[in-house]
């Protein structure tokens, strides 16, 4: 029996040592790595063409830096849509033949969106909303525009003033110049040379009206607000630049929703205690 048993159990350990071991199976193959994303383009700065003779909304500092109204209001676009605002000096009446030969991206520069110059490029929405008003000296009698007749009336060139005068204030025998820029109607108004001028009611208010010189001018006639002429500042870009015209729509409703937009309007125009944006 225990020979019986001792062989049973040789047969065993002889099965055992003959079993033949079963390879593990192989570990999946790691994926190939995706190859890295590119880095996004890096976006330059916006040009932006300002005439910067248009106190207070687009000046010069003491130190001859661009400032006012629009530049704020242009820098903070900038913010918004994460590129870094680049101002480039520009004669008014040459804006829009500079924006289209893309010497600059945008104009931000109080430019009335009309249906005349949408003709030639595009805007965004609206960013202000101000009217303008014609200035001569105080006690000018005023009953239509008629009776200005002989009143020699200084505008800017290339501007929804110079419009406006031209296809009313003309017809009825006021003399219409127009200059390169509106400060210089200001100097020929206090050397005598002009009795007057058509200008936005802020900028002519804060550009002239309440300086010394302007101290014996007021305003005259009626508010002028007629949207053939005065359809609200608004961004001027080149047509087809759809994406960046939604970019900024969109950073012109933020701004306008979160506050930055009253902290700039109250900073030119609290002591008229008016939001510029208009209805």
């Amino acid at each position: 029996m225990k020979k019986l048993l001792l062989a049973l159990a040789v047969t065993s350990v002889l099965a055992a040592c003959g079993k033949k071991e079963e390879a593990a199976p192989e570990a999946p193959a790691a994926p190939a790595s995706a190859p890295a994303a590119a880095p996004a383009p890096e976006v330059g700065p916006l040009k932006v063409a300002i005439d910067p003779t248009y106190e207070p909304f687009t000046f010069k500092s003491a130190d001859g830096q661009p400032t006012g109204f629009d530049v704020d209001i242009a820098n903070a676009l900038c913010e918004q849509i994460k590129r870094k605002c680049e101002f480039v000096e520009q004669v008014w009446d040459s804006m829009i033949p500079g924006l289209n030969a893309k010497k600059y991206d945008v104009i931000i520069s109080s430019m009335s969106a009309t249906d005349e110059r949408k003709k030639e490029i595009d805007f965004t929405d609206k960013y202000y909303q101000t009217p303008s008003r014609i200035v001569l000296k105080k006690g000018t009698k005023f009953t239509d525009l008629a009776s200005l007749k002989g009143k020699k009336i200084g505008v800017l060139k290339g501007s929804t003033q110079e419009k406006y005068a031209m296809d009313n204030l003309k017809p009825v025998g006021v003399v219409v110049n127009s200059y390169e820029a509106q400060d210089q109607v200001y100097l020929d108004i206090k050397s005598g040379r002009l009795d007057g001028t058509v200008a936005d009611f802020l900028e002519v208010t804060g550009g002239f009206l309440s300086k010394p010189e302007g101290a014996k001018y007021e305003f005259v006639g009626p508010v002028l607000s007629d949207v053939k002429y005065f359809a609200g500042a608004a961004v001027a870009l080149r047509q087809g630049e759809d994406k960046l015209k939604g970019e900024l729509n969109e950073a012109i409703k933020t701004i306008r929703s979160n506050g930055t937009y009253k902290t700039l309007n109250d900073k030119y125009f609290a002591k008229y205690n008016i939001d510029v944006y208009g209805e």
